[in-house]
């Protein structure tokens, strides 16, 4: 049997890369801070543990697995990454995340090692035009990128591509551009947008109001779970090392991504738009280089993933409400 080793895997990537890995036969090994928050781990074996500790990195990777996975990282919405008040812990949490395995790995003599970047890597200068950003894999550099967050996932990069080359190292990467879906964070302040937006418009009446940050016409593309987790197992099993863009090239503003919400949920709200983080004007998934080497992009409309998302973020608001009425009784 096969094994596979998931570093984050209590978080929304990792325990739907779990329930996958699972249903392909492997044996699973799963290692975070938490469980999974909305459903219980399909894990084999699950660890409860702080990979900032160098010791329960080598707890965890205490063999060789057929494929390591991670995702595991201090993240969140723009407004968890661009206040700038979370930059500290977030550059030292995930640059130590990621020396810990990558050495736990090679005492091991893990080789097949996936690693998760984020297209916030990308530079600042390039994403200017929310019309037209440049997001081509070879546009990394000169480096600008727009956050803390952004320049410490540009180093874990090239930390783990110079494993590959010093270590004959078999590491693959993939930037990220805004992965969605059910069982994803949906309040609390680490949300990303498309759930933000699904949790507003829950919870406001037909009719009414809801807030967005900035003007709402900054642009980006959303990837729903599904097809994140079929580009990241295809990936760690190819020839290809990356980085390479694992997203979607269907572009929208923050206001049209509300109206889709809206349509959704067969509501009508105004938009009120407030001074608040935004991050760049523009960032698309650009797909050429994906297509070119893996044979397969991302092609799954926005709405469809929409749709499974905000039946699932609006259950937990009616779930949340009622809550909340018990304990006023």
């Amino acid at each position: 049997m096969k094994t596979a080793l998931v570093c984050g895997a209590g978080g929304f990537i990792g325990s739907h890369l779990v329930k996958e890995l699972k249903s392909q036969g492997f044996w699973v090994r799963g290692v975070d801070l938490k469980m999974p928050a909305f459903s219980e781990t399909a894990a084999d074996d699950f660890m409860v543990a702080d990979l900032r500790d160098p010791y329960n990195c080598r707890s965890a990777v205490d063999r060789r697995f057929d494929e390591v996975y991670q995702l595991a990282a201090d993240m969140g919405g723009a407004g968890y990454i661009f206040t700038g008040e979370n930059d500290a812990d977030i550059m030292h949490n995930s640059a130590t995340i990621n020396l810990n395995v990558l050495d736990a790995c090679l005492r091991r003599n893990n080789k097949r090692i996936f690693y998760s970047s984020s297209a916030c890597m990308y530079p600042a200068y390039n994403q200017e035009d929310p019309n037209r950003p440049v997001t081509q894999e070879d546009s990394a550099y000169p480096a600008a990128p727009d956050s803390e967050y952004g320049w410490e996932k540009l180093f874990s990069e090239r930390l783990y591509l110079a494993f590959n080359r010093n270590y004959g190292m078999q590491c693959r990467v993939a930037r990220y551009h805004n992965i969605f879906g059910p069982e994803g964070t949906w309040d609390g302040g680490k949300e990303k947008a498309p759930a933000a937006l699904c949790r507003k418009v829950a919870q406001a009446e037909n009719g009414g109001e809801i807030e967005i940050w900035g003007d709402g016409l900054q642009t980006r593309s959303f990837l729903y779970i599904d097809q994140c987790i079929k580009g990241t197992i295809m990936l760690t099993r190819s020839d290809f090392e990356g980085p390479v863009n694992i997203g979607s090239e269907e572009m929208v503003t923050i206001n049209q991504l509300a109206d889709m919400v809206m349509t959704i949920a067969d509501k009508r709200q105004r938009i009120r738009n407030i001074p608040g983080p935004v991050g760049v004007r523009g960032r698309n998934s650009h797909n050429e280089l994906i297509r070119e080497r893996l044979g397969w992009a991302p092609d799954e409309p926005l709405e469809i993933g929409l749709r499974k998302t905000y039946t699932w973020i609006a259950g937990q608001v009616e779930r949340a409400r009622g809550r909340n009425q018990r304990a006023a009784a």
